[in-house]
């Protein structure tokens, strides 16, 4: 396929799409442009029907063989599932979506209403890798038809229908577009749809740098283990089809944020603009913060790919977004084991901090005791002062905050 047939094909996607569900807003905000000096719009796939952009590819995925198959079937913790459900429900056909057993309630019953009586949820394999060997074994047995998350021409196509709408609704193509990327689905979509009419940003997660990866080797590469924490982009191997369509993508057009980063832009939206958002739903938002220089005075378009936020994993947000900003501390501190040691360590705190964890275990037969403290405060500079009055007292101390593998332990 040309790239004047795939332009071709992706209007003819969204066309269709508009008997579906109608084109998500494309929304300038005042907060970001006033922030960043540019002007800065969103993409809000986090308002379409099923709170993702999923649904496009899925949409048009499916329409192309809807006269062949009876049985589609796909492999997803998230926002695929939700998109595959939603439009076998639409087409009245029969879905059998596979889900890991450890997939979040939340996702699961958002499928199944999406799906209705069309989808038959199976909960299969601790790891999505079981669950994916398990979903292809299904189609095999049954004939049934696979719908890959991002790895296909047809989804691809179905993903561009958000470039098309962005370029309708501004009345022109960006200047620079900021996409998050996962297995690549959506931003080869874009990337192919506008070609070198604008700039790109590609963002993905620090513990998942696929598509960085892929450019360094020349195809894609298993970057194995990944941190899963943005499970919306949180893959290990971009697709092979995706990345055909990206490998000419300048290296330094990628950017990789930390996971605990990403969190400080879904609090911040959440508090100053309401708007809710995934971890991945996120990432262009973040970006921004490290292309001032380059989009000053631009349009800049932020593809806000998704909106599915279980409000039970806040407290985790806000956690990890104190501590990336060292508005929280957590450290393990040997007490001297005598009366009055603990309110002489009271007074070493400043006026806005906040002890808001304290586990201390006291030894028989020992002279000093240990403690797991976590203090919050409003300014990083107060642990600056509080640290100079522990070392002024002697007192011994380890800074924990940013240990992985204690913090699953004790944070």
């Amino acid at each position: 396929m040309t790239n004047d047939q795939f332009v071709s094909a992706a209007q003819a996607a969204e066309r269709a799409m508009r008997n579906v569900f109608p084109e998500t807003p494309l929304m300038r905000n005042d907060h970001l442009s006033k922030k960043y000096g540019a002007d800065i719009w969103l993409k809000r796939e986090d308002l379409s029907p099923v709170r993702s952009y999923k649904l496009r590819g899925a949409f048009n995925a499916m329409r192309k063989v809807i006269d062949r198959h009876d049985t589609f079937v796909c492999a997803s913790a998230g926002n695929h599932a939700q998109g595959v459900a939603f439009m076998c429900r639409h087409f009245g056909v029969r879905g059998v979506v596979f889900m890991p057993v450890t997939t979040p309630a939340q996702k699961v019953q958002k499928t199944a209403i999406f799906g209705g009586s069309f989808v038959e949820i199976k909960l299969i394999g601790d790891y999505f890798d079981d669950t994916l060997a398990s979903a292809q074994a299904y189609c095999t047995d049954h004939s049934a038809h696979f719908l890959s998350p991002f790895d296909d021409e047809d989804v691809i196509e179905g993903q561009a229908s958000v470039a098309v709408e962005i370029e309708r609704q501004l009345g022109r193509v960006p200047e620079h577009l900021v996409l998050p990327v996962g297995g690549g689905g959506l931003s080869s979509a874009c990337f192919s749809y506008y070609a070198d009419a604008c700039d790109y940003t590609f963002v993905e997660p620090t513990g998942a740098p696929s598509l960085a990866r892929a450019l360094e080797t020349g195809a894609p590469t298993d970057v194995s283990p990944i941190d899963s924490f943005v499970d919306g982009a949180a893959v290990a191997k971009i697709g092979a089809r995706t990345f055909e369509r990206l490998k000419s993508a300048p290296r330094d057009s990628v950017m990789h944020l930390p996971e605990d980063r990403i969190c400080m832009t879904i609090v911040e939206m959440l508090n100053v603009e309401g708007i809710v958002l995934e971890p991945a739903g996120a990432l262009s938002i973040e970006a921004l913060g490290d292309l001032e220089d380059d989009i000053a005075g631009k349009t800049v378009v932020c593809v806000a790919s998704g909106g599915n936020f279980d409000f039970e994993r806040l407290p985790e947000v806000k956690e990890r977004a104190q501590r990336y900003a060292s508005l929280k501390k957590y450290f393990i501190l040997r007490l001297p084991q005598r009366p009055g040691a603990l309110k002489d360590f009271l007074d070493y705190l400043g006026p806005s901090d906040n002890i808001t964890r304290f586990e201390y275990l006291k030894k028989s037969a020992r002279n000093f005791g240990s403690v797991l403290i976590g203090i919050e405060t409003d300014d990083p500079e107060n642990f600056v002062q509080f640290f100079e009055n522990l070392d002024r007292a002697g007192l011994t101390y380890t800074d924990i905050t940013n240990n992985e593998t204690l913090a699953q332990f004790v944070i």
